[in-house]
């Protein structure tokens, strides 16, 4: 098994990089969906309904409400990594295992690969750039956010300049879906190849 991240700070393209990926038929593991899961788990709602009041309604929690509270507030950020962090390891180490005979090239998209130490159990690190002003322009468009939010959330990552100087491969977003394509197959073909 070979163990390759995909990712880039919000709004970079790395899920564009990884649906290329799947369509070309790799497997690829998505941390964002390992999250979701998270929050349909009753023993999990129950502890963010007890570390975040006000957040959950019956059995959802309010993502918003949430966010609001963890992007104002790093002790609460903290807070709610350290709930879920443990989990998204585990999870990480159990694909490892049932992989690791598997003579293949496996992906995972995750986009604080970095911050949660990740980058330890890859072979090789793509790292989906864009410039800060499309990066943003993407990111208000698609999760409905203000400018200000924006900030919050992107300055809690990693900057993209630093996860650049980390990477394998840099991949720059800003272009038609069919270049975009070309250069994510050519950059399999080199993988393939080591």
């Amino acid at each position: 098994m070979k163990l390759i991240a995909v990712t880039g700070s919000i709004g970079c393209g790395k899920t564009t990089i990884a649906r290329i990926i799947r369509e070309q038929g790799y497997v690829v593991f998505d941390v964002d969906a390992w999250v979701r899961r998270l929050y349909y788990n009753k023993n999990f709602i129950n502890r963010i309904r007890e570390a975040f009041p006000g957040t959950t309604e019956g059995w959802t929690v309010d993502k918003r409400k949430l966010r609001n509270i963890v992007f104002n507030d790093n002790r609460e950020l903290k807070k709610l990594e350290a709930m879920t962090h443990p989990f998204l390891r585990r999870y990480l180490k159990s694909v490892i295992r049932r992989n690791s005979r598997v003579d293949a090239l496996f992906f995972i998209d995750v986009a604080l690969l970095f911050e949660m130490g990740w980058d330890i159990y890859c072979d090789r690190i793509i790292v989906a750039d864009v410039a800060y002003e499309i990066q943003k322009k993407r990111v208000m468009a698609r999760d409905h956010v203000n400018g200000e939010d924006f900030d919050k959330i992107n300055d809690v990552q990693m900057s993209n300049e630093k996860k650049k100087q980390m990477a394998d491969a840099v991949i720059d977003t800003d272009k038609p879906i069919n270049v975009l394509k070309t250069e994510v197959i050519a950059l399999l073909g080199e993988l393939e190849k080591e």
